[in-house]
């Protein structure tokens, strides 16, 4: 089977060819370093097939970058069958630059122009046929969004035959330095010796680290800069080339992106659109009152919108909710305020996963099952499984939101945005794209980082990506946010999640101060990126990442999550002689046992021993928490079912944290403690296991302590500061003398130990 490489800059379209071609659910991006390994795949267009590679986007061959050293050694080492150049045709003078690189080697190159459709809407034309003449190799016209072309490109492309490699920089002076090295290189025995010869003369560190290599640059060079010759005859090339393919209009006006960017990207207001468009995409995923419509009726009149109880439709609890399918249905929409898309889909879901919890609760006490397994399906496994798929659909409505803003570019701005306040923080702009990552999942955040150069960047950032909430976390701060407007009357679930999200990015913020201004100081290195076009998210695309996401869920709830929580079950309802708890004597179990041994670790925070004796119920869930976060509401769903039936004043059927919450008497502050604790702590195991593999040499011990002490001290100060105002003054001491410690640190004047391993 042919093997054919896709190389091209970063926002050219590449992934979105590779997803185009392969049928593929590789992650789709419209900022630079989001593919980091290449990825393969089969065509499935043609007769014949053929195995895609998706390679890093690049700027260039030479190893300035991780993804750059991926790229060039897949090409020169596996010599692929050939290489698909996918080109932007809107920025077509930048993309060229690599292609020159491209014909350098001994591969067969065909360029895929990409983008044609934007480049008539912009009133430019290009001559293919004059573009492939001045570059020797075939050139197709596609739009790989729209899925034009794609049958001409990959029948050109399985026609091509070897071919020799040929230089747009041979000439002038370079003509004889180049020859002398490709001959040097041929003598070697190395493929694509022209390439390497090229490279030599650019100071190219990987040749120059050959046996003979730095006395012949030497030689050739004698003291000149050529590697801004040949940059220099590269350029002159591609506009003396350009000039007779490429027609436009004048570029005297703005074009509709650049209007934008004069707001969205403004040095003083870039920033609070930037606020206002997250709170946006946090209100259209947990929103119970849509636009505050009920809450302006309220003030403008004084009297809330009716509720269906007000209308004389009340759904009662329990079976009685089935009774009565027309009006829950309804309710699923509209309950006294309209719901938000991400609440309306949640309650969908969660009504049809009630009746299958019904349906299978009444097959097995039908089926005269003893009272363990009665408990074991409806409590062990139907309600831990269904209590976390009920979040599902909200934890990918916050997903598609933020795929839309990144699909359309935004996302770019918002890292150009950042990198004036990151910098001052002792990261770069680039920093934040893994960190923005990071609320959909820490692990490809985590692998991403390597697009970083520098090991300490690369290590704090690491550090803090667990503080972006993933969509695992969700469950918890959406259920405890919901549980609070519940039981204290509080405004709203999005108000509260959005504050646990900023607080989240503030403590990140805070630990790279930190970080960067002891142990990982350093230079920050600069942050060069192009601002794509905006353009309309593809459908497809959007789908295919919502279906990625939903498999990973969805696998993950029937194999780690169900086994967490049969365990949970099992240790909650049996006591240490392995009698079966029949009596609601929760108290009596292993669980609690255990659970009562660690409760008074988290007194600082607040769910700790002042809970009294039921309190140990949150300390279980937090350390289950560390297998996978979904595992929190899990525990919540197992052991509700028994604090339901063992308190009074509650409803079998009441929402699991409205159960723990009321059950342990927990207060607001300590809710909020819980929520930061399990966003801020170890993160699941998964997490862990890319961290290690991820971070610097040494570095991974520390790790593991600075996320224990970061989540401990960020719970104890919320709930301490919560609960009694005027320790606020106690913390800020607390800061000052750190910052003291700091300044004196960078003075030399006090050592502070090392938590991320040695210096290197």
């Amino acid at each position: 089977m042919k093997t054919f490489a896709l190389a091209g800059n970063p926002n050219s379209g590449k992934t979105t060819l590779f997803n185009a071609l392969t049928g593929a659910t590789a992650h789709v991006g419209n900022w630079p370093g989001v593919t980091v390994d290449k990825r393969e795949g089969v065509c499935k267009t043609g007769a014949e097939k053929v195995a895609i590679v998706d390679l890093p986007g690049i700027y260039s061959l030479s190893p300035y970058t991780p993804e750059e050293v991926i790229s060039r050694n897949f090409i020169l080492r596996e010599k692929p069958s050939g290489i698909i150049n996918i080109v932007d045709a809107t920025n077509l003078e930048r993309n060229l630059y690599l292609t020159t690189q491209l014909l350098e080697c001994d591969v067969p190159v065909i360029v895929a122009l990409n983008m044609m459709d934007e480049v008539g809407k912009s009133g430019d034309e290009i001559d293919v046929n004059a573009l492939e003449r001045a570059l020797g190799v075939p050139v197709v016209a596609i739009s790989a969004l729209r899925k034009t072309g794609l049958k001409e490109l990959m029948s050109r492309a399985a026609a091509m035959g070897a071919r020799r490699s040929g230089t747009t920089v041979l000439g002038g002076e370079l003509a004889g330095g180049i020859e002398r090295a490709r001959k040097f290189f041929e003598d070697a025995g190395e493929t694509s010796p022209l390439f390497h010869a090229v490279k030599l003369l650019e100071g190219d560190e990987i040749e120059l680290a050959r046996e003979g290599a730095p006395e012949l640059h030497a030689q050739i060079c004698g003291g000149r800069d050529t590697e801004a010759a040949v940059a220099d005859a590269r350029y002159r090339y591609i506009s003396e080339r350009l000039s007779a393919v490429k027609r436009g209009r004048s570029r005297a006006a703005l074009t509709k992106s650049d209007r934008a960017d004069r707001v969205l990207t403004h040095r003083i207001w870039g920033l609070p659109i930037f606020a206002v468009i997250l709170f946006v995409v946090f209100h259209l995923t947990f929103a119970e009152d849509l636009f505050y419509i009920n809450a302006i009726h309220s003030a403008a009149t004084g009297s809330p919108l009716p509720t269906f109880e007000d209308m004389g439709y009340a759904v009662s609890e329990g079976s009685g909710l089935y009774e009565n399918f027309g009006i829950a249905l309804a309710a699923c929409f509209y309950d006294g305020a309209a719901f938000s898309p991400g609440v309306i889909l949640t309650n969908l879901l969660n009504l049809v996963l009630g009746y299958i919890s019904y349906g299978i609760g009444l097959g097995v006490e039908a089926a005269g099952a003893a009272d363990w397994a009665v408990s074991l399906v409806n409590d062990g496994i139907v309600g831990g499984i269904t209590a976390v798929l009920g979040f599902l659909p909200q934890i990918l409505t916050l997903f598609l939101l933020f795929s839309v803003l990144e699909d359309t570019g935004y996302m770019a701005r918002a890292a150009f945005i950042l990198d004036r306040i990151f910098r001052r923080f002792g990261l770069s702009g680039r920093a934040f794209m893994p960190m923005i990552m990071g609320f959909g999942c820490s692990l490809p955040a985590m692998i991403n980082t390597r697009t970083l150069a520098d090991d300490n960047e690369r290590t704090a950032t690491i550090r803090v990506i667990p503080f972006f909430s993933c969509g695992a976390k969700l469950p918890i701060l959406t259920a405890i946010a919901g549980g609070m407007c519940r039981l204290f009357g509080l405004p709203s679930v999005e108000l509260i999640t959005y504050s646990m999200y900023a607080l989240g990015i503030v403590t990140a913020v805070v630990c790279v101060i930190v970080m960067r201004a002891t142990t990982m100081r350093g230079q920050v290195p600069p942050f060069i990126m192009e601002l794509p076009a905006y353009r309309m998210p593809g459908f497809k695309n959007l789908m295919l990442h919502l279906w990625d996401k939903t498999k990973h869920f969805v696998k993950k709830a029937f194999t780690i999550i169900f086994v967490s929580t049969v365990l949970i079950w099992f240790l909650q309802s049996f006591r240490w002689n392995w009698t079966y708890i029949s009596d609601g004597s929760v108290q009596d179990s292993v669980l609690a046992s255990v659970g009562q041994l660690i409760q008074p670790l988290f007194t600082p925070l607040g769910f700790g021993s002042q809970l009294g004796s039921y309190g140990w119920v949150f300390a279980v869930a937090a350390i289950t928490g560390l297998i996978a976060k979904e595992n929190v509401i899990a525990t919540f769903s197992v052991l509700a079912a028994m604090f339901a039936a063992g308190f009074e004043g509650t409803e079998e059927g009441i929402d699991e944290a409205v159960v723990m919450i009321s059950s342990t008497g927990m207060a607001p502050a300590a809710c909020i403690a819980f929520i930061m604790f399990n966003m801020t702590t170890i993160p699941c195991f998964a997490a862990v296991a890319t961290a290690r593999a991820e971070l610097p040499a040494g570095r991974f011990r520390g790790t593991l302590v600075f996320w224990l002490v970061t989540s401990y001290i960020v719970g104890t100060a919320v709930y301490t500061v919560g609960n009694w105002w005027w320790t606020v003054f106690v913390w800020l001491v607390v800061a000052a003398a750190a910052a003291a410690a700091i300044v004196l640190h960078n003075r030399g004047r006090l050592k502070l130990p090392a938590l991320c391993g040695k210096k290197r």
